[in-house]
């Protein structure tokens, strides 16, 4: 049961979005897009140099996969 409990609470605390992001996942998603262009294949949560920023995974029209990196709590890309 206290496994159960555990497993649980890790998932909630996965999927809950994060405390440190003035920008939501689905902004960053937003952003990497008209950066880049292309189709989004996903965003984490990720850390660059200290600093809380969203990974943003995309899919471009010429077939190439670019990750880009938009920080947290300004919205821009790195």
């Amino acid at each position: 049961m206290k496994l159960l409990m555990s497993l649980a609470c890790a998932v909630l605390m996965f999927l809950a979005p994060p405390v440190w992001a003035a920008v939501s996942a689905d902004q960053a998603a937003a952003v990497a897009q008209r950066t880049a262009g292309g189709r989004v294949l996903l965003v984490e949560p990720a850390d660059q140099g200290g600093r809380p920023v969203w990974r943003v995974k995309l899919l471009t029209a010429r077939g190439e996969v670019r990750v880009l990196l938009i920080d947290a709590a300004s919205g821009r890309p790195l």
